[in-house]
């Protein structure tokens, strides 16, 4: 059901060479853009009226409009079950938590006598969440995003989530109701590229924003590359994955089913077991089969994700070749499930969010812990985090020098210049003094 790959015996190699023995799936965002461009300049060149004729093409649905009524908001939540409704609520509340201890305030920092620098932090003016609405639907998705966008004080926020054919083109009601919920009341219903391009450029119906966000398929990530330059994002979102590093404290039971919850996402969903004890590694093989045979998705996702190219049990040495194998890894989501698990964790380097212990597993991230489960996925967690409240943040540097502290430093700036052969960088300094910079 699911591949080994054995790295015991020799010494691991280093760098990419590590990472090209690891297992990872095949996601194509370059070949995919070239399909995605005609669709973002159509939204372009064509506005509400692409959006229109998108959705009935790939939703196979007819819209008179994109832009989700207000009552259909509040129906949705007025008809959503109550016990689903006190989930979000607990979600939202909890990730309200956490990110409002992730805002910053204005720094000042007193170079020299007079002359200060500050550092303040500035929210984005607008911002498009996208939310995915394809083999599953994700109301926890939009949490995760309008959550830290609106801790971070954004003004302006909206979000596009597929139309739905089953509920007459709107996007799926737990999508609509958990907009209501956090008051998010600017609701399109569009998906893919065109969702993307939407932000993006604008349209009659939709202003531009400056930055998107948002997990989605592999055209929603083409085109947020698409548009890198012209609107900011948070990542090309590839498929999800987990890795596990445990040793022979782990339970089995407690693993196949961490890897089952994260293949039954996608076919291209990766689920990864490093552990140091054969022994383990084969009680987890063993216990797959039946906690396979107990759920759904199993022949559409689970069993394709499980036997794919991207996910293995790999076997080391011991705990730091383990360590070695998850930072060259990088995972979305990295459980550790090994004796003091804490310092372990302490250790690793490159993950997108690390799970400690027996009692946080991956599902509690994806819901209520609190933290942010937009995550880097591909290996991207060496160079890149999670969204938070910073990702809709700019610093911005405020110089205030007095004419001393000008004064004081003057003669370095125009050495530096000329140094540069940039004399105008000098002249405007001197040209403060005289012409005849002080000299210290």
């Amino acid at each position: 059901m699911i591949s080994r790959i054995d790295l015991r015996g020799d010494a691991l190699p280093t760098g990419g060479a590590l990472r090209d023995l690891l297992p990872r799936a095949e996601f194509d965002v370059e070949a995919a853009l070239e399909k995605v461009r005609p669709i973002c300049e159509a939204v372009h060149h064509r506005g509400d009226a692409a959006l229109i004729d998108y959705a009935e093409k790939f939703d196979g649905v007819v819209l008179d409009q994109v832009r989700v009524p207000a009552a259909a908001l509040m129906r949705a939540l007025e008809e959503l079950d109550p016990a689903v409704r006190a989930g979000l609520e607990e979600s939202i509340r909890r990730a309200r938590i956490v990110h409002r201890e992730q805002r910053r305030t204005p720094h000042t920092t007193q170079v020299v006598p007079g002359g200060t620098v500050t550092e303040k932090w500035v929210p984005v003016e607008r911002v498009g969440l996208y939310a995915p609405g394809g083999r599953s639907v994700y109301p926890s998705s939009v949490i995760m995003n309008a959550v830290p966008a609106q801790e971070a004080g954004v003004e302006s926020i909206a979000l596009a989530s597929p139309p739905q054919r089953e509920h007459g083109g709107l996007p799926h009601p737990t999508i609509l109701a958990a907009c209501a919920l956090l008051g998010v009341d600017e609701v399109y219903a569009v998906g893919g590229a065109q969702a993307v391009a939407m932000f993006a450029y604008g349209t009659e119906s939709c202003a531009p924003a400056n930055m998107v966000t948002g997990p989605g398929n592999i055209w929603v990530a083409a085109a947020k590359r698409y548009f890198t330059g012209r609107i900011g994002i948070d990542t090309e979102a590839g498929p999800t994955e987990i890795a596990v590093l445990a040793d022979d404290t782990a339970d089995p039971v407690h693993i196949a089913a961490d890897l089952i919850s994260q293949a039954e996402h996608d076919p291209l969903a990766a689920a990864v077991l490093v552990t140091d004890s054969v022994d383990l590694a084969e009680a987890v093989e063993k216990e797959l089969e039946p906690q396979v045979a107990a759920t759904r998705h199993v022949e559409d996702r689970i069993l394709p994700a499980l036997r794919g190219r991207q996910s293995a049990i790999v076997l080391v040495d011991g705990l730091e070749e383990g360590l070695r194998v998850v930072d060259a890894y990088g995972a979305e989501h990295l459980e550790i499930q090994t004796a003091d698990a804490a310092a372990v964790a302490d250790r690793v380097r490159n993950a997108g969010a690390i799970f400690v212990g027996p009692w946080a597993p991956v599902s509690l991230g994806d819901y209520c812990a609190g933290s942010n489960h937009v995550l880097p996925t591909g290996g991207c967690a060496c160079h890149s985090s999670g969204l938070s409240v910073q990702s809709f943040l700019r610093g911005i540097h405020i110089v205030d020098y007095t004419r001393d502290a000008l004064a004081e430093v003057a003669h370095h700036v125009v050495t530096l210049a000329e140094a540069e052969d940039l004399p105008a960088h000098g002249a405007a300094i001197k040209a403060r003094f005289g012409w005849k910079v002080p000299q210290q």
